[in-house]
Order: structure tokens, then C-alpha cells, then sequence
């Protein structure tokens, strides 16, 4: 494919929410494209994002898409978001348009090696890590991809010398398959259940995140998450060298030449490889739970092979204190820790935060606030980890809410109109040394634009009480 676009009739799909759109039609306008940007959802519902662009000479259709802007342009560059089987997409194809996506124009355009880092949680955790404990070391580091940042709009800042790191979604790599690329080094963190409203199984979900990989060559690395089943499986189909993390003593009986050890925990302290060369204390990562410490490990493996001195880890691993939206403490007010945790958007995610945070507070002391929009997931283990750990649950509206409620059955229960209503019915139901969670385990679509502005409402609601 050419790319040169100036002068080019661009369609852009999905304006989006998160910036991607907004970064790739900023991208498009320097390039000298003709764009028009077309989005289902209203000019109200994206004034955010079309304010970002008020400076730009570009055409929108909102509220709908229109068949003519697919087969009349000279290229279509789609959201990852839409799917691909999209009526407009395969009436674009049927035309003989091409359709591309900005991870696969960055593949091609891109100047420096990569790290790509994905999996079902934990992603964003560990990218913006690995770039922490980078800048200790390199002058120029560069963040983006899945983490509300189009990396089209990075691409000019970057040169062969820089350090970029991507986070990379499931639909991002799908995107990208037919460029045949894949990252210097690629990191997958766990697959758990999640996106069955896009895919028609777990199988199907599994295999776009094996994109990450499976172009690699023998001298790139891939890091696997040695205590997830799924991943720790992709060994046996990797190019280049694989290295293991785990969050036990990392013993592998059957290592050959291309498996070996990473970041690993041993009693109080972490280590690298066979020769267990230290790195840091446990207590260094101030993060809250298991699966926290599993993502720094992750991120550690990277800078060890990017050969960054530990006393350099170690400082960046004291300095971070998390994302937002991530198990993130908002507030403690009469004894009372209010806990923002909205990216929790499958079930498994807010059993992992349940988990991390019984261990710190002890048990019964959790009032859930959760519910939302279906993803085509399952709920009976997210309900017995709800009797186990949690006193008391506050439901949102949602297409998921009725499934949750029949899976908990005879239990505290409590439906909320919207986030005060569910801030505020948690607060009565509260005692001294409890945690208030926002941690849904499902979509925020319905009641809130995305799950950051569920995330605001949250903090809103705390901060008002």
C-alpha cells in the first residue's frame, strides 16, 4: 500500500471517545488528506473529541454511516472498535477500497523497534511501567496505543533511537495481522473471559492476541505470564526467546534454548533469570495484590533485558503508585476507603481486585458497587467471590445487572439509579474500617459515555458526600 496520503479521500470510522480517532484524523490533516469522519454516535456525545478538532478542515456524518462514504473513498481507516464484519466495511471491500487502521499504518511507518505488551488485564499497568523504569535509562520514551493515546499522532516525535512502548488490545491486532509485524519484544499478561459480545468463542479471542507474537523473529523475545494456563501454553508456538515470570519461585525443570527465566519472587524478594541476579523487595511495588505484583514482574523482565541497572528499577518501582481507575484509593473518609477500580470491566478483573483486597483488609469489610452492560460473560464464579468477600453489593442499570443478581440470589442487595445513588446507599450500609469498591466487572456502555466518566462519576459522588 502506498502511503502517501495527501490529497487522498480519507473515510475515518469511529471518532471515538478515547482519542484514537481524534489522533488519527490529526495525523491525516498534516498528511494533507481529504478526510471525512463519520461516527454513530451524536455531536453532543462527542463534543469532547470534536473540540479537539475544531481547528481542521474536516467533513463529518454523525448519527449514522452512509454507504456512499465507504465506496466513494480512495481509503477507509477504522476504529478499532468497529468489527469487521461491518456492513460499511464490506461494502467498502466489495468496492475494492482498502481499509486500514492507524497500528497497521504505524507497523509500516514506525522507526524503531518495539515493545508491544498485551493481554486481557493488566496491560495498561504494565506498558506505563515499563516506559517509568525506560526513562531511567534512555533520553526519549515513548507511550501509547490501547491506553488513550493514538499512536498515529506519536509518530513524529519518534526516531530509530527511540524507546516506544505500546499497549495493545485483541482488536488492535486483529487490525494489524495482514502487516505481518510484530514487537521487538511482546509481553502477554493472562487471558481471562472477556469480549464474547465480539468474538464467537475464547478461542477466537485467544488467537488475535496470538498476533502480538507470531511474526517475531528468532533474536526478538516474548514474555509470558508463567502462572496463566492460556499463556504460559504459547510457549510452544513462539519464534524468538521466551522468558517466564512468575509470582512463585520460578523453577523450570524442562528449560532448552529457547525458554528461560525472568523476574520472579522468592520468599521477600524479587530476582532475574538462572544466575538469580537481585533485583529489588517485594515491598518495593506499591501496588495493592497479587495480580499487581504479577504485572511489575512482567515489566521488570523488560528492563532487565533492556539491561537497566536494578538500583534504576528498584527507585521507578517505589515511584509508581498506579493508574487511574485501578484499584486506585480515591478518598478515606470516617474510617471509611473509597476505591476507584472502574477499568474492572469483566468479571475475573473484579475477582482478582476482590482477592488483592481481602488480603488487606480482612474479610466482610467490602461493599461492591457493580453492574452495567453484558459482554456475553458468565457470572457464577464473579457471585460466589461476591458471598465470600463482599458484605454487601450496589447494582448499577445495565443489561448485565439481572444476570449478576440471579447468580448472587439471597444476598444483600441494592439497585442504584445511577453513581450517587449507589455512593451514597454504600455509605449507609458502611462501618469504620471498610472499603467502598467501584469495581463493576462489566461494560460502562448504557449509563456512562466509557468507563473513565464511570470512574468520574465515582470520584464525584465521594467527594460530594
Amino acid at each position: 500500500m502506498n502511503f502517501d496520503f495527501k490529497d487522498k479521500k480519507i473515510t475515518v470510522i469511529g471518532i471515538g471517545l478515547h482519542g484514537g480517532g481524534v489522533g488519527v484524523i490529526k495525523f491525516l490533516a498534516g498528511q494533507g488528506a481529504k478526510i471525512l469522519a463519520t461516527d454513530l454516535r451524536s455531536e453532543n456525545e462527542l463534543k469532547e473529541s470534536l473540540g479537539k478538532l475544531k481547528e481542521l478542515d474536516v467533513e463529518y456524518i454523525l448519527g449514522q454511516h452512509r454507504t456512499e462514504d465507504f465506496i466513494k473513498a480512495d481509503l477507509i481507516i477504522k476504529n478499532p472498535g468497529v468489527p469487521e464484519n461491518s456492513e460499511f466495511l464490506m461494502a467498502a471491500k466489495n468496492a475494492g477500497v482498502a481499509i486500514e487502521s492507524d497500528i497497521g499504518i504505524f507497523w509500516e511507518l514506525c522507526p524503531a523497534e518495539i515493545i508491544g505488551v498485551t493481554g486481557t488485564k493488566g496491560k495498561s499497568t504494565i506498558a506505563t511501567l515499563i516506559s517509568e523504569i525506560l526513562k531511567t535509562n534512555f533520553p526519549q520514551v515513548i507511550l501509547a496505543g490501547n491506553i488513550r493515546a493514538s499512536v498515529l499522532e506519536k509518530l513524529p516525535e519518534i526516531f530509530s533511537q527511540t524507546e516506544v512502548v505500546l499497549e495493545l488490545s485483541s482488536w488492535q491486532l486483529a487490525d494489524s495481522k495482514n502487516h505481518k509485524k510484530s514487537p521487538h519484544i511482546a509481553v502477554i499478561t493472562n487471558i481471562l473471559m472477556d469480549h464474547l459480545n465480539r468474538y464467537d468463542s475464547l478461542e477466537d479471542y485467544i488467537s488475535d492476541k496470538k498476533v502480538i507474537f507470531q511474526s517475531q523473529k528468532k533474536d526478538d523475545f516474548l514474555i509470558l505470564n508463567f502462572n496463566d494456563t492460556y499463556v504460559k501454553k504459547m510457549a510452544d508456538e513462539a519464534i524468538g526467546q521466551v522468558y517466564f515470570y512468575s509470582t512463585d519461585n520460578l523453577l523450570i525443570k524442562e528449560l532448552n534454548s529457547n525458554i528461560k527465566i525472568g523476574a520472579y519472587v522468592e520468599n521477600t524478594k524479587i530476582y532475574f533469570g538462572e544466575e538469580r541476579k537481585e533485583i529489588c523487595d517485594v515491598a518495593d511495588i506499591k501496588l495493592i495484590g497479587k495480580h499487581n505484583l504479577s504485572d511489575a514482574l512482567a515489566a521488570i523482565t523488560v528492563a532487565c533485558l533492556k539491561n537497566i541497572p536494578a538500583e534504576k528499577i528498584r527507585i521507578a518501582l517505589q515511584k509508581f503508585n498506579g493508574l487511574e481507575g485501578r484499584l486506585q484509593l480515591i478518598i478515606e473518609k470516617d474510617n471509611v476507603k473509597y476505591i476507584n477500580d472502574t477499568t474492572a470491566t469483566a468479571p475475573d478483573a473484579t475477582i482478582a481486585s476482590l482477592n488483592a483486597l481481602d488480603d488487606f483488609s480482612g474479610s466482610k469489610k467490602i461493599i461492591l458497587i457493580s453492574g452495567g452492560a453484558d459482554k456475553n460473560l458468565d457470572f457464577m464464579e464473579f457471585s460466589k467471590a461476591i458471598k465470600e468477600k463482599c458484605k454487601a453489593v450496589i447494582l448499577l442499570p445495565g443489561t448485565a445487572t439481572q444476570k449478576i443478581k440471579d447468580a448472587i440470589g439471597n444476598y444483600t442487595v441494592k439497585e442504584a439509579v445511577d453513581m450517587k445513588e449507589a455512593v451514597e446507599s454504600a455509605k449507609f450500609l458502611s462501618e469504620k474500617g471498610d472499603i467502598i469498591l467501584l469495581s463493576p466487572g462489566c461494560a460502562s456502555f448504557g449509563l456512562f459515555r466509557h468507563e473513565f466518566e464511570r470512574g468520574e462519576k465515582f470520584n464525584e459522588a465521594v467527594k460530594n458526600l
